[in-house]
This record gives structure tokens, C-alpha cells and sequence, in this order.
């Protein structure tokens, strides 16, 4: 665990010193604050649904964007050729690295937290939907991390990476909305593969198994061929 977080603290100090986590978050908070306030006053209901699909699809672009760089620049620059020297796994640095990208994830979701505020200042909020959407965009998020870091670590290219981890996101996001043009049986399958449909189950306040599981499989999918990638490296 100690090497895990030795590689945690390292993209954490990458990230805050330099622009990336500032540049990032400054967009993602502009992004979702201009998406959200627009029809916000205009609806004058107070709900966080609204804020909360903005953010689920800004994840499809921001997710890629921060990481892209994670293992797709070690490779580029070398440095796995070197930390394969050193006694610490691959796993323990796919691990160290999605703790980091997660974590700043969640800085910039927390951020937003002004907007339950602002919710709450026009009328009575249901502080059980606030927490089951943030908890829904907890999992989320780290479901489209290890999609990310899975993307970064088949390449050296990071803009090959970000277009990688773009596309399979962006399938998991709509793939649900195909439903409707398909038969009954094929609907139900593509429906249950939709990541927006099983956010859109918790946000409700209902944390089925089903939903749980299937976020930890993309955890557990993303990581785990990150490091079957890797160790074709050499």
C-alpha cells in the first residue's frame, strides 16, 4: 500500500504543480455553472437533477482529458522501463494513478457543491436525492477513470488515448438511448450496459446491487487490462 501511495502523492503533486489540475477544474466548474444556471431560474424548481446530468456528461470529455497523460507519457518518456527496476508492481502504479485522477475527479465534483447551495436558496430540497446523485457520480467517475487509464495505457500517444477513452465512454453514455429500436430482448441488454442508466437508477435513491456491480466491473475491467497492456510493454 505504501508504493501505491508514493505513486498517489507523485500525480497529486503533478497535477497541482503545474496548470493541469487548475486548468481543469477552472473549465469543468465554468462548464457545468453556465449549463446549470441557465435554466435553472428559468424552471425556478428546486432540484439538483438538472446539474446532475450536466456533470455526467461533462465527464465524457473531462475524464479523458485528465487521463490521458497517465500512463501513456511513462511509456512515451521511458519511466516504466525504470520503475521495472524498482520493487513496485504494475499494479501497484495503475492503482497509485487512478487514486490520483479519481481524487481530483472528486475535488472538481465537490466543487459543485455551491450549486445544492444555490438549489436549496429557492426552495426545499431533497437532501436524499443530492447525496444519491453524488454518490451516483462517485461511482461513476471512477468507472470512466479506469476506462481512461485502460485507454492510456495501450498507447504512447496521448491524444490517441484521449480518443480512445472518448469513444468508449461516449458508448457507455447513449448506448441506452438505442433501446427504443430494438426488440424487447436485445432493449433490456443494451439498457443494462448504459452507465446513465444505472446513475439514473441511484440518483432515484435506489442502490440496486445491479448498479453497484456493474460499476465495479468497469473498475475492475479498466485496471485490470491496463495491467495485462503493460506488461506487453517490453
Amino acid at each position: 500500500m505504501s508504493n501505491v501511495m508514493t505513486i498517489f502523492k507523485k500525480e497529486m503533486r503533478t497535477y497541482f504543480t503545474s496548470p493541469i489540475a487548475y486548468v481543469v477544474l477552472t473549465i469543468f466548474l465554468v462548464f457545468c455553472g453556465i449549463f446549470f444556471s441557465m435554466p435553472l431560474f428559468l424552471n425556478n424548481q428546486a432540484s439538483m437533477r438538472g446539474a446532475f446530468s450536466i456533470i455526467l456528461y461533462a465527464f465524457t470529455l473531462f475524464v479523458p482529458a485528465i487521463t490521458m497523460r497517465l500512463i501513456s507519457e511513462e511509456k512515451k518518456s521511458g519511466t516504466f522501463e525504470l520503475l521495472a527496476t524498482m520493487p513496485i508492481s504494475d499494479m501497484q502504479v495503475i492503482l497509485g494513478k487512478f487514486l490520483a485522477a479519481v481524487t481530483l475527479l472528486m475535488i472538481a465534483v465537490g466543487l459543485t457543491g455551491t450549486y445544492a447551495i444555490t438549489v436549496s436558496l429557492l426552495g426545499e430540497v431533497d437532501a436524499g436525492e443530492i447525496f444519491s446523485g453524488y454518490v451516483g457520480l462517485a461511482l461513476l467517475g471512477s468507472a470512466y477513470v479506469a476506462i481512461g487509464i485502460c485507454a492510456s495505457s495501450l498507447t504512447e500517444n496521448q491524444i490517441v488515448a484521449f480518443l480512445l477513452s472518448l469513444a468508449v465512454i461516449l458508448f457507455l453514455t447513449f448506448i441506452d438511448k438505442l433501446v427504443s429500436f430494438l426488440p424487447i430482448g436485445g432493449a433490456s441488454i443494451f439498457e443494462y450496459l448504459g452507465a446513465e442508466f444505472h446513475f439514473r437508477n441511484i440518483e432515484r435513491g435506489v442502490l440496486d446491487t445491479r448498479d453497484v456491480v456493474y460499476y465495479a466491473s468497469l473498475i475492475f475491467l479498466g485496471l485490470y487490462f491496463s495491467a495485462l497492456a503493460l506488461k506487453r510493454r517490453f
